[in-house]
């Protein structure tokens, strides 16, 4: 047995499990007229009602006395004082450094890292100043309009999912794009839209070794030069955010626009680091600045808030009910707001990569479940697609319902509907439709006896689905930053009570492994390797394909 497995918080919820897992939440509604107002809380300007969970006080002090005996205030120390909670990596995981707003020293290996924080957040800012005022100019003189960001993964999704959900606070004269996938065709239609003259690319990659960005960037090289004629201007277009000064260098990148991070930020914690470059670009360095105060406001109530008012906390061991005692294997993400379309992507990355492991920071292999699939789609589109499933269908997926109070679009009418939508939603997920309400719905349609009766089967929902609303004041860069950094450190939470790493990702190695060889293959550098016999057959499928 693991060791979480045999914490007597462990058990004496599998006991209470049983005593209320057909509790319905109707019930505990009618029972208690307070119980909305007790089972939420706001921090700055997100407020979260999680009332509409299968949990009782008795749940949540089950929950909480886990959390405490799972070590969970020690590890949360730990992070904040830039301990190496990345054991296998042997790194401190400091993203929470990165928008310490307090400007609190923060030791890693006996160093204040605050100061080279700081230092790079001034180099962004005066870069992103020249850029957005038209200081910096291209090789024709030309300000600059179209900001191509070429990464992947955390070099990508992170900045890719702000600049979106921040579209309205961006500078009207920049052009947004990001390019993350190997495959032509994203990089080749990025370039039919922008102008050499007018074009900046970022390029995001640690070691600048990373084998999908560099082909995009040094294709996208080849695509400027051709029509610059000219390898010196490359230093006029091209930036870096990287550690590797030479290959910059190399690559014709001005060394003085390499902006530089640290082995303590991990890739898809890394947006509040010079691998949000492009969000500083876009949205300016005030409201780059919002976004880390937001994150700031949140770590500040993560680390101090008692676990029965922490949001992140609260959010997580709710979650871990569902995981460990319901079986519940997924988990939703529905944003009611167009601007937050990339969100469910960005939380995807963050809590799957992070949490799913199956080997405990000691080596031993799990003997329980972890990370959810994280999976969704803006609201109001995933209610005509996938939400027939959760509402009906054999899972129990929580799901996370995301809103902002304020109307983004200003066009009359269109805020009431999309918010009468999220609050019915969560709602009708809650109560359900019993036979008995659906008998009386089809008799007032004037349906009568044997088709009545065969339709009443159909229209019953169970209800009792699970939903947290997440309400934010409005849209903006600081509760944008809250928001997020509410589901890194809920993710974190998730981590410690698993005994996993949730700050490495060994998984993706293996892949990348025999990518290397196989890519020899198709390339014609080397006749064969040893494979399986399907791998065999799809390779040399490849080959007859493009034999010419």
């Amino acid at each position: 047995m693991s060791k979480l497995t045999q914490l007597p918080a462990w058990h004496a919820l599998w006991d209470h499990f049983n005593d209320a897992k057909n509790l319905h939440m109707r019930e505990l509604f009618d029972s208690d007229p307070a119980r909305a107002e007790r089972y939420s809380l706001e921090v700055g300007g997100l407020f979260l009602d999680y009332s509409k969970n299968r949990i009782t006080d008795a749940t949540l002090q089950g929950l909480m006395q886990l959390a405490r005996e799972a070590g969970l205030p020690a590890r949360i120390k730990a992070m904040f004082k830039g301990e190496k909670i990345n054991s296998t990596e042997h790194r401190a995981a400091l993203h929470v450094a990165l928008r310490n707003r307090t400007n609190s020293p923060i030791l890693v290996d006996g160093e204040d890292v605050m100061p080279k924080v700081n230092s790079v957040l001034s180099r962004m800012g005066k870069f992103a100043h020249a850029v957005r005022s038209g200081e910096w100019l291209g090789y024709t003189h030309q300000p600059i309009t179209d900001i191509v960001n070429i990464g992947i993964g955390g070099s990508d999704l992170g900045s890719l999912m702000v600049c979106s959900a921040l579209k309205p606070f961006g500078h009207p004269r920049m052009n947004m794009h990001f390019v993350s996938n190997v495959d032509g065709a994203q990089l080749k239609e990025t370039l039919k839209k922008v102008h050499p003259e007018t074009t900046l690319f970022v390029v995001e990659s640690k070691t600048f070794t990373t084998q999908e960005t560099l082909t995009n960037a040094l294709t996208a090289r080849d695509w400027f030069v051709a029509r610059a004629r000219d390898e010196k201007a490359v230093a006029k277009h091209f930036v870096a955010v990287s550690t590797n000064k030479k290959a910059v260098a190399d690559f014709g990148i001005d060394p003085a626009n390499m902006f530089e991070f640290w082995d303590w930020v991990g890739g898809r914690y890394s947006l509040w680091s010079a691998i949000g470059l492009p969000i500083m670009l876009y949205l300016g360095e005030e409201n780059f600045t919002e976004l880390l105060n937001g994150a700031h406001i949140m770590d500040q109530h993560f680390a101090n808030a008692p676990f029965e008012q922490n949001m992140p906390v609260l959010l997580a061991m709710i979650g871990v009910w569902y995981i460990n005692y319901y079986g519940g294997g997924s988990h939703v993400i529905a944003p009611y707001d167009q601007y937050l379309h990339r969100l469910p992507a960005f939380i995807q990355q963050l809590d799957m990569e992070s949490n799913g492991k199956q080997t405990m920071l000691d080596g031993a292999p799990v003997d329980f479940e972890t990370a959810p699939i994280i999976w969704g789609e803006t609201g109001i589109n995933g209610q005509h697609a996938f939400f027939q499933l959760l509402h009906q269908g054999t899972h129990i997926s929580p799901i996370d319902l995301i809103c902002s109070l304020q109307n983004s679009s200003s066009l009359p009418g269109h805020h009431e509907i999309l918010l009468a939508n999220v609050f019915a939603q969560a709602e009708a997920f809650m109560r359900g439709k019993t036979a008995d309400e659906a008998r009386s719905e089809l008799e007032a349609q004037g349906l009568t006896g044997e088709a009545l009766e065969a339709l009443v089967p159909h229209k019953v929902f169970a209800g009792n689905r699970p939903t947290n609303t997440l309400l934010m004041d409005r849209l903006d860069p600081r509760n944008l930053g809250s928001l997020i950094a509410a589901y890194e450190h809920k993710i974190f939470v998730q981590g410690v009570i698993w005994h996993i790493n949730s700050f490495d990702q060994w998984g993706v190695e293996l892949g990348k492994q025999l990518a290397k060889t196989i890519h020899a293959e198709l390339a014609g550098k080397l006749k064969s390797a040893p494979h399986d016999s399907s791998t065999k057959a799809l390779i040399e499928r490849y080959r007859r394909a493009n034999a010419q």
